[in-house]
């Protein structure tokens, strides 16, 4: 996995601390934990959690295009997105779906 700066990009003079923990943290030790659970595990984890949330903006598509290349497929993602409709709402399937079209047909 590469290092990931996107924290220290987007906030690093204003929220050091919360860059650091995102960066370094997150993704520098929890996601690299691939001996526990495998990045495309991961990655499914993270966008049914979102979308379960209701977290529908651009961490998603990030965490969306992150799923792809972490090795899963477009017809998993509809699949996974399909099964999560029944249990994280129908309206969130339909905006999870507009952003994994997006980030499939790149």
């Amino acid at each position: 996995m590469k290092k990931q700066t996107a924290g220290r990009d987007a906030l690093g003079s204003f929220a050091p601390k919360f860059a650091e923990l995102n960066d370094d943290v997150l993704f520098g030790e929890v996601w690299a934990r691939e001996d526990k659970l495998s990045l495309r595990d991961r990655s499914i984890i993270t966008v049914t959690a979102l979308m379960s949330k209701g977290i529908l903006d651009s961490s998603l598509k990030y965490h969306i295009l992150n799923a792809k290349n972490n090795g899963v497929s477009a017809e998993e993602m509809s699949e996974i997105i399909t099964h999560l409709a029944f249990y994280a709402g129908w309206p969130n399937a339909w905006a999870v779906f507009r952003l994994a079209k997006e980030v499939y047909e790149e």
